[in-house]
């Protein structure tokens, strides 16, 4: 038996640098096949009237061993806690980092004051689908079949009966479905056709609103639309309504506002005209209402949508659309 076990441990102990050392050390001593485990085997060896005495003192070592080690890696911790922590430190007294503000997206800006006004006049908002049925895309708001949105030019077609939404139209049919007349929000979102170019991209944002209830007028239409469209570009612009043809409404209107790059004089944006197309509106067709079970003789409703990228580009002067998708920060920066 080893007499100065315990001084010989305390040897090696002192050595010990890191925590990697010290486990190293603790299985020499304490694992299966260690000094102690190999000590109390050994026991067997001893004539018995020896054996309690040397037990208690194998068993005193694994205690002081156990005991050191303990302190001992508390300490190399410790240690290396401060070590990282010396590494890590960051001189508060040094300038920090400029980190700019980021901006709103014009077409976002454009897009949040639009739904704004609407909620400002009692409309809720309503969200729908983006991968949508043709069912509500089309046959729902009375396209024929031989209509030429239908056509593979127009429409991102992703099986027979399954589309890209072409507009958030489907969003109103939907909205009827689920409550009973009267009703009234509109629908933001995104909505996709095959086509590109300075004004058109396959990827773009609408807003339409929807409002039914009994006696609702083609007035109230031009109501709700002119008081938007005058918080939206000011209360002097001048509004008109032009006869037009949408498949789901009845009457229909084109509604254009002034120039408001030339003050209604004619320039190369307007074509000579003073007036540039806003958005589409009409009454809603009564073939609408048979498919979501309203009575269109008990009901009557109008119906809006406008393009928020084109909005953007009157609001701001822009005259390409591409600009808004290509993450130019040198144009992001401006607003």
């Amino acid at each position: 038996m080893v007499e100065d076990l315990k001084q010989i441990f305390l040897t090696e102990l002192e050595s010990m640098e890191n925590p990697a050392d010290l486990f190293q050390l603790r299985v020499k001593y304490l694992g299966k096949k260690g000094v102690i485990t190999s000590q109390l085997k050994s026991l067997s060896s001893l004539p018995p009237g020896e054996r309690p005495f040397f037990g208690k003192k194998i068993n005193d070592d694994k205690n002081f061993i156990e005991g050191q080690l303990d302190v001992k890696e508390a300490q190399l911790r410790e240690k290396e806690l401060k070590k990282q922590l010396q590494a890590e430190a960051i001189d508060i007294t040094l300038p920090g980092k400029f980190t700019p503000f980021g901006r709103v997206h014009p077409v976002n800006r454009t897009l949040s004051e639009v739904v704004d006004i609407f909620v400002r006049m009692g409309f809720s908002v309503e969200e729908g689908p983006e991968v949508e049925l043709d069912y509500y895309n089309f046959e729902a708001l009375n396209f024929p079949k031989e209509h030429p949105a239908r056509d593979m030019q127009d429409t991102f077609f992703v099986s027979g009966d399954i589309v890209l939404r072409t507009h958030t139209s489907p969003v109103q049919v939907r909205g009827m479905e689920k409550r009973k007349p009267p009703v009234r929000f509109i629908a933001p979102g995104k909505v996709y056709r095959c086509d590109a170019d300075i004004t058109h991209t396959p990827m773009f944002h609408q807003v339409e609103g929807l409002m039914v209830d009994r006696d609702i007028t083609f007035s109230n239409l031009k109501g709700i639309l002119e008081t938007f469209l005058h918080q939206m570009f000011g209360p002097d612009t001048p509004v008109r309504f032009r006869p037009s043809f949408f498949p789901f409404t009845e009457p229909s209107a084109e509604v254009d506002i002034g120039c408001i790059l030339c003050g209604g004089s004619g320039c190369r944006v307007c074509k000579g005209s003073g007036w540039l197309e806003i958005l589409g509106a009409g009454m809603v067709h009564p073939n609408v209402f048979g498919h979501v079970g309203y009575d269109p003789e008990e009901y009557t409703g109008f119906a809006f949508g406008m393009g928020i990228e084109r909005i953007t580009m009157l609001k701001y002067s822009i005259d390409d659309l591409r600009l808004f998708f290509e993450n130019d920060m040198r144009f992001l920066r401006q607003f």
